[in-house]
């Protein structure tokens, strides 16, 4: 335990799900590079959506320096151990004025059968710009990632991140906590938590970079017709339950 966070912050992620992190991730020069990184991959998206860049690290190698970057990595050690898996990144941008509304869900929705089990997979939640209720930010329902996995209904895409969203009732949206964040700042939450986002309404755009670790005790079924070529990459630590991961010396 690396006690970046305090315990009594470690206890109030295990026990609602989620972390605000008030202070800068990377120092101003990273996280300017991480944005002119991003910049290119929006000028370049073509008939992309600004909120379908996925896996960009996939396609471009200088964002294991951020990644793979001790700023992250320390963080995501105190939440889920010392053995760390790099499963997944976005960019996530919501566009000025139609930036489109993220229905309510939880990862662990769409993860199911990816692994062995859920309950160590953590995103950090970058703000590469400001994020604001305004402009669509992120809320979670506090403690709702110990509730097993919620009934699912379709939404329209048009005005929708994706085409499913959890029922209506099921939960009281009123309890929705909302992360608002300064640009270099980050929230931390349990895939399982149910969460969402606003449209963005606003003349200012709403940028995220997604960062998603496991723990490395955990197995990722890679005989699963649908996760077979998909990449997971050793980040730290120990590869416990014998996972297929792409080490740093190995990933070109």
């Amino acid at each position: 335990m690396l006690n970046v966070l305090t315990e009594q912050e470690r206890a109030a992620y295990h026990d609602n799900g989620y972390h605000l992190h008030h202070r800068q991730l990377f120092s101003p020069e990273k996280l300017n590079a991480l944005t002119g990184i991003f910049e290119e991959h929006l000028a370049q998206k073509g008939d992309k959506l600004s909120d379908e860049l996925d896996t960009p690290h996939f396609r471009d190698e200088r964002l294991f320096d951020f990644l793979l970057a001790p700023e992250v990595l320390d963080l995501v050690e105190d939440l889920i151990g010392p053995n760390i898996g790099l499963f997944t990144s976005h960019f996530i941008c919501k566009a000025p004025f139609k930036g489109r509304r993220t229905p309510w869900h939880e990862d662990s929705a769409y993860w199911n059968g990816k692994f062995d089990r859920l309950d160590k997979i953590v995103t950090v939640w970058l703000a590469i710009d400001d994020s604001t209720l305004e402009n669509g930010c992120m809320g979670v329902i506090p403690g709702t990632h110990t509730h097993g996995f919620s009934d699912y209904e379709a939404v329209d895409t048009a005005a929708n991140t994706f085409g499913t969203e959890i029922r209506q009732g099921s939960f009281n949206e009123e309890d929705a906590v909302w992360f608002e964040l300064k640009r270099g700042t980050c929230s931390l939450h349990d895939a399982r938590i149910i969460h969402g986002a606003g449209p963005n309404n606003s003349p200012k755009r709403r940028t995220g970079y997604t960062m998603r670790y496991f723990a490395l005790d955990m197995k990722f079924d890679d005989q699963l017709e649908r996760n077979q070529g998909f990449r997971i990459y050793h980040a730290r630590g120990e590869n416990v339950a014998g996972n297929p991961l792409v080490y740093r010396g190995d990933r070109s």
